[in-house]
């Protein structure tokens, strides 16, 4: 349902600030307090509402789900850096080793 109100919130030009809204308020990501969230977004609710009520963006978020499944990806965060899967959270200096050895490979 997360899901269905980010994109709900991106028909009304929100996206981003439901995203941050569900990434610092998750847990509590039921019914009503995504149409509290909504709310506070000053987006339309009863047009929120319709579209996660009613799956609108199901189609979407399946073929997510399938790519990410294809990927090998259950992980958050997850980075691939020219084909090479990293999971996790990691410090800067784990993604400047593995850029440059990539990037020695490419002979840059």
């Amino acid at each position: 349902m997360a899901a269905e109100a980010s994109l709900a919130a991106a028909d009304q030009g929100k996206y981003w600030e439901m995203h941050d809204i569900l990434l610092t308020r998750s847990p509590e990501l039921d019914r009503d307090s995504l149409i509290g969230y909504a709310q506070e977004l000053g987006l339309d609710v009863a047009q929120f509402t319709a579209a996660i009520d009613n799956g609108k963006n199901a189609a979407k978020i399946d073929a997510d789900i399938k790519l990410a499944e294809s990927m090998d990806l259950y992980n958050t965060p997850t980075f691939y850096i020219n084909g090479r899967q990293v999971i996790g959270e990691r410090p800067f200096d784990y993604f400047k080793k593995i850029i440059d050895e990539e990037l020695a490979k490419a002979g840059g």
